[in-house]
């Protein structure tokens, strides 16, 4: 028995390290810290210590404990009640909605330099590209996840790592040419201004180093999981802060603060460089390739936020109406669902003043969402030492109780510091309506936390799924 386990334990700590990076890394969000400048350093390594590795390490021996499918909800429920477990999974998926449009908003911005770059900031335009776009991606996880995840995989190689490498380059070497900077990098200006002000943009960060939970149940198939798997999370965070550190200095080192747009500041930059070292010719094909690196991850998301949400029909947390599935297993009812209220989100960028300030709302939204999954699933980690003690954990967080108390509060503080932060004003980088503008941001979250308590209540018995019964059907159907 102990030798198949170990022989089923194929991942060494390189591999799971890659893994887990393709689930964080995102060229995105590098126009969002690009405005700290030399700064951005501070903010990504703090994010890093006192919130990407803690949710990472709890996330890993949750998942070594608790392996079954359904990850965030299974945890949860196990340690809070099925409510906060339906909470829970619902804030993971529904955090996408918003940030599904701001994805796609990035995603026309690059389409908009084969045609006019002006269109990056064209609000029918863009909302055109996130409609079709998404409408598109649903159709295509209708084929499976086996078909999603290689398309997934695929892009994110070509749109994700290669340019992030060839961004930072061509920054280096703008350096070493002693050419002019947009920032001054002196030693002084590694520790920003800590003014609320300057944080708003902080739960950006938060939301960019988020992601790493979703591979938490791949701890069990690691060697020696209590040693490697930590070991393969710091070699992914370390990747991920390289890239987005070094990427948002590369912006920031040529495009001024005020200049930069939150959704084409990265495309700018690279034509910037490429027109200056006459390399413009490969401008389109960087377009191409970003814009895949985009749509894999926006992909990866689609399927797998709904897998997660759906675990949670065979408990009666969603209607009979959302359990239908097509031959791929994949849930077609839930995924029509899914597009139609991404549409809706998406018409926020014909009511705001520009497109910088929707995208901006949209990814604020999205970082609220994630955070209160977060905030449960530190204390879930905490709670589940206490009152399942005696459950197996392959990993489990370092220094016994003590460890997970450390771990726990850290991430919990952090967390709630992020999501104060979010719902304060960018008036240092926008000119907008205080009022409106927490009207919208304050008003939405209520309302997104409110959604899956309410669907809760309403719960019938006759939601719950037969699971033998749907088994012995199959098993029926395939002898026919």
């Amino acid at each position: 028995m102990v030798h198949s386990i170990e022989h089923r334990r194929s991942l060494n700590v390189f591999m799971l390290a890659m893994l887990s990076l393709a689930v964080v890394i995102s060229l995105r969000n590098l126009p969002l810290t690009a405005g700290y400048g030399l700064g951005s350093i501070f903010f990504y390594c703090a994010a890093a210590i006192f919130f990407m590795i803690p949710y990472a390490l709890i996330s890993a021996e949750l998942a070594s404990g608790w392996p079954k499918a359904g990850g965030v909800f299974v945890w949860i429920r196990e340690a809070l009640g099925e409510r906060w477990g339906f909470f829970a999974i619902w804030m993971q998926w529904f955090h996408n909605m918003t940030w599904y449009p701001a994805m796609l908003a990035f995603i026309a911005a690059g389409l908009a330099q084969f045609v006019d770059p002006e269109l990056a900031e064209n609000k029918e335009f863009l909302l055109s590209v996130i409609i079709a776009g998404f409408w598109g991606i649903t159709f295509l996880n209708f084929l499976g996840v086996k078909t999603s995840a290689l398309i997934s995989s695929i892009c994110l190689i070509i749109g994700a790592i290669i340019p992030g490498i060839l961004l930072v380059s061509l920054a280096a070497y703008w350096v070493f040419s002693g050419r002019e900077l947009a920032i001054t990098l002196q030693l002084k200006d590694l520790i920003p201004d800590l003014n609320p002000k300057n944080l708003v943009f902080l739960s950006g960060i938060f939301l960019a180093l988020s992601g790493l939970e979703a591979n938490a149940n791949l701890a069990r198939e690691v060697k020696n999981p209590q040693k490697n798997y930590p070991r393969a999370i710091f070699i992914a965070a370390g990747i991920t802060l390289g890239i987005l550190i070094l990427g948002s200095l590369s912006i920031a080192l040529v495009i001024p603060q005020d200049s930069i747009s939150l959704i084409s500041g990265l495309l700018d930059t690279f034509r910037f460089f490429l027109e200056l070292y006459h390399l413009r010719w490969l401008l389109p094909i960087l377009v191409v390739m970003i814009v895949l690196g985009a749509f894999g991850e926006l992909n990866a998301w689609a399927i797998a936020g709904i897998k997660g949400l759906f675990v949670t029909t065979e408990h009666g947390c969603l209607p009979p109406l959302f359990h239908k599935v097509n031959r791929h297993h994949t849930p077609v009812n839930l995924m029509f669902f899914q597009a139609v209220i991404v549409t809706i989100a998406a018409c926020v960028f014909l009511y705001l003043p520009n497109v910088s300030i929707a995208y901006w709302l949209l990814s604020a939204l999205s970082a609220q969402m994630y955070l209160m999954m977060y905030l449960l699933l530190f204390v879930s980690g905490i709670v589940l030492r206490y009152r399942r003690p005696h459950v197996k954990r392959i990993y489990r967080v370092p220094f016994k109780n003590v460890g997970i108390w450390v771990i726990g509060i850290v991430g919990i503080a952090s967390a709630l510091f992020a999501l104060a932060l979010s719902f304060a004003p960018p008036t240092r980088y926008f000119r907008l309506d205080i009022l409106p503008y927490e009207t919208l941001i304050v008003g939405g979250f209520l309302i997104n936390c409110a959604i899956p308590l309410t669907i809760y209540a309403l719960r019938k018995p006759h939601w719950k799924v037969d699971v033998m019964k749907e088994i012995r059907e199959e098993i029926h159907d395939s002898m026919h």
